[in-house]
């Protein structure tokens, strides 16, 4: 009898799985019950239990804190680089501009003096007309110089203000070198034709390259700065709203999780979590407080301070260019009219009058005065200085600015005098009269006016330092402070739950 053989199993190994789907047979999971089940198990992990639920509203109300602590820290950054550009560069390098151009219309003006008073290489000089006019000339240069340098270096950076700035150097000097030639024709005896010559060739390089370089440097910084005060305003606006938004949302989970905490444990208050709902309502308030006077600091600096500032720097240095016209008048009689209609011109960019010529300017500026001081609303005037007095905010403010006007006004009476004794062949009085700082004559009256113009330009420049300061101050304090209380909110929120969450441990 034969032993069976033993059966042999083929070993059967697994072949490589199909992959174009699951093996028929065998049921898939679909996508919806996979989310279905994710969502389950969520759902238990963080809010189907009591401590679940609490850990996730306290989650909540920790980030909250936290985006509100960080919007603010963002803030406060952008306020802090706001304000070193507008009191650093932008303000100072304005006024700096409208200085260089004060500053070569007085050098002008003086030069003119120097001529005029010098006589013919000093016989008939005019002695004290002739130093003062020497010393101002002097006093002009170093000015132009100072500013020219300073305006250099703020423009580093800036490839089109540095072109500005290296014309109006190269421009300068070619301007110096045409007055030293016409102040040193006129110190030799019969050289007044000559100096007349160099005089014009440099009022015209002045008037034509020099004064429009300055002035465009002063409205191209004048517009940096309108630039970065429009920015800045429309992003405290977009953070006030924001900051808001989740302030608001803070106090509301804080109040959730009040009334859930006292509902399921019974309990009327949790104290720590009222006292960190006050100090989110705290943060809250010091936050917006920040956030405003921010913006309204900076609102005051612009608009109300350095608006009128821009105003009456570009008044000042109009003012000395119209001064500048009528020594001119004076020293060039064959460009009279030329001046006369300069001057006039520049009166009417001061203290605009539709329709005044200078036979009846000062007749109009009364009457439109009059009527100015009897309603400050009625629109008869415009210029430089109807824009200072429509943007009167600060004490003594309005005071100092219709007293400038006044003074102006008496200072367009003189300038109808000078003309008078010119008509009348009376120029050499004329020339007195006009250059003259002796109390009653025309020089002293325009210092009387500069000094009433310095005056409101001092109450506009203290403000916005104020401004600067209170802003400065605002991100000093109120941002800590704020900052601080949503700290204090999130610690106590943690502290008011720890005892709750521990009775499930």
């Amino acid at each position: 009898m034969q032993e069976p053989q033993p059966v042999v199993l083929e070993e059967v190994r697994p072949g490589p799985r199909s992959r174009e789907g699951p093996r028929p047979g065998r049921p898939s999971v679909p996508v919806v019950t996979r989310a279905r089940a994710l969502a389950d198990t969520l759902r238990r992990r963080y809010w189907a239990t009591l401590p679940a639920r609490l850990r996730l509203l306290r989650a909540v109300t920790l980030l909250m804190a936290v985006a509100c602590g960080v919007l603010l820290l963002v803030t406060g950054l952008a306020a802090s680089r706001t304000w070193d550009p507008v009191a650093g560069r932008h303000a100072p390098q304005t006024v700096s501009a409208a200085d260089l151009n004060l500053a070569l219309n007085d050098m002008d003006a003086q030069a003119a003096n120097i001529l005029l008073a010098g006589g013919d290489a000093g016989e008939g000089r005019l002695t004290v007309p002739y130093e003062k006019a020497t010393t101002l000339y002097t006093e002009a240069r170093g000015t132009i110089s100072h500013e020219l340098r300073t305006l250099a270096v703020a423009a580093e950076g800036d490839p089109k203000a540095q072109r500005t700035v290296e014309t109006l150097t190269a421009d300068f000097a070619r301007y110096q070198e045409l007055l030293g030639r016409a102040l040193e024709n006129a110190s030799r005896s019969g050289g007044a034709a000559d100096a007349l010559i160099d005089y014009r060739a440099a009022t015209d390089l002045l008037s034509d390259r020099l004064l429009p370089e300055a002035r465009r440097l002063v409205e191209a910084n004048n517009a940096a700065f309108e630039a970065t005060y429009a920015s800045e305003r429309s992003d405290l606006a977009d953070r006030t709203a924001v900051l808001l938004g989740l302030g608001l949302a803070l106090l509301a989970v804080l109040v959730l999780l009040q009334w859930y905490v006292g509902r399921r444990f019974h309990r009327v208050l949790n104290p720590a979590l009222l006292a960190a709902t006050v100090c989110a309502l705290t943060a809250l308030v010091l936050g917006l407080q920040f956030v405003t006077a921010s913006g309204e600091q900076l609102r005051v600096a612009r608009r109300d301070a350095f608006d009128s500032v821009v105003a009456l720097s570009r008044a000042r240095a109009i003012a000395y260019d119209a001064n500048a016209d009528e020594s001119r008048y004076l020293l060039d009689p064959a460009r009279r009219d030329s001046y006369e209609q300069s001057f006039l011109a520049k009166s009417q960019q001061l203290y605009g009058i539709e329709g005044a010529e200078l036979a009846t300017y000062d007749r109009k500026l009364d009457e439109t005065w009059a009527r100015y001081r009897a309603d400050h609303e009625d629109r008869v005037f415009t210029g430089e200085f109807r824009r200072e007095l429509d943007n009167i905010t600060f004490a003594g403010e309005r005071e100092a600015a219709e007293e400038t006007v006044e003074r102006y006004a008496v200072y367009q009476r003189d300038d109808r005098t000078i003309r008078s004794l010119v008509v009348q062949g009376k120029v050499r009085e004329a020339v007195e009269f006009c250059i003259s700082w002796e109390p009653g004559m025309s020089n002293a009256h325009f210092g009387e006016w500069m000094a009433a113009l310095d005056r409101v330009t001092g109450i506009n420049r203290g403000a916005f330092a104020n401004a600067v300061r209170d802003g400065r101050s605002a991100v000093a304090w109120l941002l800590p402070a704020a900052g601080a209380a949503l700290l204090a909110a999130a610690a106590l929120t943690a502290l008011g739950l720890r005892p709750r969450l521990a009775e499930f441990r």
